[in-house]
């Protein structure tokens, strides 16, 4: 990984439901950081239908820069998301040429939809993830529910007599209160 940049997989497309916008959701590979960026339609469809996928009759404006771009005898070497001013996402694209590297600017949908359709990966500077980044919060039940899980997984008898289970402390003779080890009171 080059320093300052984040690894990126596209984790979803979706549209937000008041709105009708389109959002793509880049995840970062190594945790649960999200960066939502909005897009629009055209290219949003062209990012789900790569992702499911689906393949349309006549190659879209996506592909048909994908099959340039090799014709040409270059590749795809990286997307980044590299900036965000004035609520405006920028994108670099790195092209490999004749063994260099060629650097265009790019809308970050158009990039992310060339980087699906080659396989290359989706990085963001670490500054537009400090940014826009957004980490989702896990409320403390949530938190507990695989202690929870596991604690009701185990096969413990809980009706042992003294000192023999894992549910009960001992129980004081005769009175069946904790710490008595006696029976319980009928």
């Amino acid at each position: 990984m080059t320093v300052g940049l984040t690894q990126m997989v596209v984790e979803s497309v979706r549209v937000h439901m008041l709105s009708s916008q389109h959002v793509v959701i880049l995840k970062e590979s190594e945790r649960d950081r999200y960066l939502p960026i909005w897009i629009g339609p055209w290219e949003a469809n062209a990012i789900a239908m790569k992702l499911q996928g689906v393949s349309p009759e006549r190659p879209l404006t996506h592909d048909l820069l994908a099959q340039t771009v090799s014709a040409l005898g270059a590749a795809v070497q990286r997307i980044v998301v590299s900036d965000l001013a004035d609520e405006t996402y920028r994108a670099r694209l790195l092209l490999e040429v004749d063994g260099r590297i060629v650097e265009m600017d790019a809308r970050p949908s158009d990039a992310i939809a060339l980087a699906v359709r080659t396989a290359a990966p989706i990085y963001a500077t670490d500054a537009v993830l400090e940014r826009a980044g957004v980490t989702p919060e896990v409320d403390e039940d949530q938190k507990l529910s695989v202690f929870r899980e596991f604690i009701n997984s185990l096969d413990v008898d809980l009706e042992t007599g003294p000192g023999e289970g894992l549910g009960e402390p001992p129980r004081e003779p005769g009175t069946g209160e904790p710490g008595s080890g006696g029976r319980r009171p009928d």
